[in-house]
């Protein structure tokens, strides 16, 4: 689940993270009204739950309550990748000497916390990953003994953070740690955490990622959950039940176990197309769930091709080729659908699917070169 920016920040403060000063404005009258009430110069801020706000115009700061209605008229009703933008953070502009990045993540090959310092603060840690890997430090934390004083300072100087604010930094780690458990999160960030120009640490901006399975105990948290900004399909999966994340590719894939999809989006990709999402319809999963997952994919329209694997045991194959057919009643067909259907009940799902417009295959490399060939033959 992501929460707002906004919102992500009264977690912080919640845990003692200091951050500017602000409130949130549905209308550029309430965006005057608060920056007249912080009396100084202001940034108005897009609040919408994706990246690249400030490049795509959702950022802007404002030197008088005029300037702060003016920037928020501009930016509320603007849409920032397919969301638009319904409120404004106002806060306290920042005197801003240095920027530094801090984030928590799960790395799930080391199975623990990891932690990233970056002295290169304000711009996406991916890119300074691909194009400055030195500038990046990592630590890993042991989940039994948490965030050591001694572990933050050493990542502290392997960032080549300054000395200045090191004892401040220690603490700040220590407590976004303390939030990051707390609050059952898969990511915290701090970027960029601000160094002003009387040498205060300040979060200036925060995103949360939190664990969906965590929300039963995270009840507060879980009733800030707004379906109009997330991704509608992601939205509409979860209403429907099924494990589904939307990506950036053109092959949709449709398997059962996580581990076998996830294979097989790392196949369609060695194939050379990248997956438009991940989808487990689970084991045992019957004709409906089948059904529902075809007719969510076929109707993204970034999607120029299905492939759906499926290995039976529990499930049964035949159980998913009705519903395939289920979802092709329903549904104008306009990409090729490769299915490959091995294990249980193999025989009598090959059967169902013969006659139709679905092609075979084999095995999971055949799955993936043949889709990718007939996508590359459409184009």
């Amino acid at each position: 689940m992501k929460v707002h920016e906004y919102q992500a920040k009264q977690l912080f403060a919640r845990y003692g993270i200091p951050i500017p000063q602000g409130e949130v404005a549905r209308s550029p009258e309430e965006a005057k009204a608060i920056a007249q009430r912080l009396g100084k110069p202001v940034a108005v801020k897009a609040q919408v739950l994706v990246g690249g706000r400030g490049k795509a115009g959702g950022i802007k700061v404002a030197q008088t309550p005029q300037e702060a209605e003016q920037a928020a008229a501009q930016i509320l009703g603007m849409t920032i990748k397919g969301l638009r933008v319904e409120k404004v953070l106002v806060e306290e502009a920042l005197n801003i000497a240095r920027e530094y990045y801090l984030g928590i993540i799960v790395d799930r090959s080391r199975k623990r916390p990891v932690m990233i310092v970056s002295a290169m603060g304000g711009v996406d840690i991916e890119e300074v990953a691909e194009k400055h890997p030195d500038a990046i430090a990592r630590c890993p934390i042991d989940p039994l003994l948490g965030l050591m004083d001694f572990q933050a300072r050493q990542i502290a100087r392997a960032a080549r953070l300054d000395a200045s604010v090191l004892r401040d930094f220690v603490g700040m780690a220590r407590r976004l740690y303390r939030l990051f458990v707390g609050c059952d999160a898969t990511l915290a960030e701090i970027n960029p955490l601000v160094v002003t120009g009387d040498g205060q640490l300040i979060a200036a901006d925060a995103k949360l990622l939190l664990d969906d399975n965590s929300l039963f105990r995270q009840t507060d948290i879980a009733s800030w959950r707004e379906e109009t900004e997330e991704d509608p399909l992601e939205a509409k999966a979860r209403q429907m039940g099924l494990a589904y994340v939307r990506l950036q590719g053109e092959v949709g894939i449709i398997g059962n176990g996580a581990g076998l999809t996830m294979t097989t989006l790392d196949v369609v990709q060695r194939a050379g197309a990248a997956p438009a999402n991940f989808l487990d319809i689970g084991g045992g999963a019957r004709a409906e769930i089948v059904r529902n997952g075809l007719q969510l994919i076929l109707s993204d329209p970034q999607v120029k091709g299905v492939l759906i694997n499926i290995f039976g045991g529990i499930t049964r194959c035949d159980e998913v080729a009705k519903g395939i057919l289920q979802a092709l009643e329903g549904v104008e067909v306009r990409v090729p659908i490769v299915v490959r259907l091995t294990g249980t009940r193999e025989e009598e799902g090959r059967a169902l699917l013969e006659g139709t417009p679905l092609i075979p295959a084999a095995t999971m490399q055949e799955a993936a070169e043949k889709i990718v060939a007939l996508i590359r033959r459409g184009k």
